[in-house]
């Protein structure tokens, strides 16, 4: 709700809103993000780390290997930072699905 006030008072037209987080996103909030399309007709969707990722890597996909390259090496540099065994394997499933999959 506070985002589609910011959306509303925003002097120019927004065409997307993307909130991500850490946290663990249940379908409900999706599907009431989602639901705003019909009411104001700016996308929103709510995405994980990963999911952003992914979303990132379909929008820039030329330089998704540059990117994967710095952000893994970020990412694993950092053994005992606040990015979490889980989500680093989760990491590297995404990048094994870039590697392999030539149409993403």
């Amino acid at each position: 709700n506070i985002c589609v006030e910011k959306i509303l008072h925003y002097r120019n037209k927004v065409d997307n809103y993307i909130i991500i987080t850490t946290d663990l996103i249940v379908n409900e909030v999706k599907d009431f993000a989602a639901a705003f399309y019909d009411k104001i007709g700016v996308e929103i969707v709510v995405l994980d780390c990963i999911g952003f990722v992914n979303h990132f890597l379909h929008l820039f996909h030329r330089y998704r290997m540059t990117f994967l390259n710095n952000y893994q090496a970020l990412v694993l540099a950092e053994p005992d930072s606040s990015v979490s065994q889980p989500l680093k394997e989760a990491f590297l499933n995404l990048r094994r699905v870039a590697e392999t999959d030539k149409g993403y």
